[in-house]
């Protein structure tokens, strides 16, 4: 990629983390003072998902990391096992 590419797709990460995080501070800091019947209620989900979103997502990239650690290790234990074989 050439540099205006990493720029321009760094920019939308940006973009992306900073609307996520304010969409979740206000999510979890301000509308739980918001009375029930207004209408930005709408825009959110129920709060209880609040707390199970973060969660499946943490699960989900330890799993992955997890993973990805164990077959690197079996793949580099391989590698040794090979070399001394040889």
């Amino acid at each position: 990629m050439s540099a205006a590419q990493d720029k321009t797709v760094g920019a939308l990460l940006l973009l992306l983390s900073v609307g996520a995080f304010g969409y979740y501070t206000i999510w979890t800091l301000v509308m739980p003072f918001v009375d029930e019947d207004h209408p930005f209620h709408q825009f959110f989900l129920p709060r209880e998902y609040a707390i199970r979103i973060p969660v499946v997502l943490i699960l989900v990239g330890l799993t992955v990391v997890g993973s990805f650690l164990s077959l690197v290790m079996i793949k580099s234990q391989k590698k040794k096992a090979d070399k001394k074989s040889t």
